[in-house]
């Protein structure tokens, strides 16, 4: 009995493997989403000075928050926020790297606000996932306080071209699918459900500050990968998500990992690379909302690229492709764990009501005093 579900589970994720779900994502955004890496990775590579533009392109993935239902203003404003939000996240990241234990204590306290502030303002999906992978990223950057602002600059930049991109495309083509009249953007959070939050957000902030710390401890080139991978599958919506998550982050990746390789080693001229960032990047917003184990497989190759173009790494295709594998499937695992306690109703409604009890009894504590 036990066997024959077993198959028909395996069959049935076998299927959604590769099955095709209906999506409302606008045609633009994948267009946009290229441009906005693109340029900036582009104009890198033009004035020889690739680092730059990487800094730059993994800023402009700011555009990806760009809603496409809310009146330019309100629009505009959201950009300009999630902007200096990126922003606060590579300062955080990159401040506090002289110190690998200090930076995954930062980090994870980082990612428990910024994932907490994600639920309290209903954020639409990626949610917290870039600001936390940014801070991670630059949580591993070489500690180098002579060249922070100017780091920081180049961030800076790609956020204002994201922008301004976005400025633009809600001028010509966006006033088409915006809405006429002011959306409330910020909604009441009853106290219970703000507990709640915490607790999630608690448990996302443990998990991140660990990873990074076994990615360290482990002395991995890159460890930055293992929160990346875990974050990615903690976002599941419910415990079966998490766990099909994990699934196909851990498949898609066997197959990303493949298809990078195949890419690296045709050639690894900065051009290419650009392009294949580019073209990446388009194929990628097509399917993350079709498909995910389709998306994972061109996100494992992007991520690949983004953070390795400009490393002496790149021209070992077998060294570099090993590494990031072990990093992914760790980060995989931690995250199915993480996910698990994330989604278990009675851990998170017992520690609610263990609050609840200590703050009701620290009440009556001062009003017999």
């Amino acid at each position: 009995m036990r066997n024959s579900l077993f198959v028909q589970l395996l069959t049935q994720e076998s299927k959604n493997l590769f099955k095709l779900k209906h999506s409302d994502r606008l045609w633009h955004i994948p267009f946009m989403a290229m441009f906005a890496i693109g340029v900036p990775l582009l104009a890198g590579w033009y004035f020889d000075n690739l680092q730059a533009g990487l800094l730059a392109c993994l800023a402009g993935l700011v555009i990806l928050y760009l809603p496409s239902n809310l009146p330019t203003p309100q629009r505009m404003f959201i950009m300009l926020v999630c902007s200096f939000g990126f922003m606060f996240s590579y300062v955080v990241g990159v401040s506090f790297s002289f110190n690998f234990i200090v930076s995954a204590l930062v980090f994870g306290l980082f990612a428990t606000a910024m994932h907490w502030l994600s639920l309290y303002f209903s954020m639409p999906p990626p949610g917290s996932f870039f600001f936390i992978m940014i801070a991670s990223m630059a949580s591993n950057t070489p500690f180098d306080f002579d060249t922070i602002a100017t780091r920081i600059g180049y961030f800076v930049l790609g956020t204002m071209f994201a922008c301004t991109l976005a400025l633009i495309y809600s001028f010509i083509v966006g006033r088409k699918y915006t809405s006429k009249t002011p959306v409330r953007i910020i909604q009441p959070v009853p106290i219970k459900t703000q507990v709640d939050y915490l607790i999630r957000a608690i448990i996302v902030g443990v998990f991140m500050s660990l990873s990074l710390l076994i990615g360290n401890v482990l002395h991995f080139n890159n460890p930055y990968w293992i929160p990346i991978s875990c974050l990615a599958i903690m976002q599941g919506i419910s415990l079966y998500h998490v766990w099909q998550r994990a699934l196909h982050r851990i498949a898609g990746t066997f197959i990303g990992i493949g298809l990078c390789w195949v890419l690296i080693s045709i050639s690894q001229e900065p051009l290419y690379l650009c392009i294949c960032i580019m073209l990446l990047q388009f194929i990628i917003e097509i399917f993350i909302s079709r498909n995910y184990a389709l998306a994972v497989i061109f996100i494992t190759a992007l991520t690949v690229l983004l953070a390795e173009a400009g490393s002496p790494l790149i021209h070992s295709p077998n060294d570099l492709i090993q590494a990031r594998l072990i990093d992914i499937v760790i980060g995989s695992l931690l995250g199915g764990i993480g996910g698990w306690l994330l989604h278990h109703e009675y851990i998170r409604h017992h520690t609610v009501d263990q609050i609840r009890s200590t703050r009701i009894g620290i009440k009556r504590r001062r009003k017999k005093a």
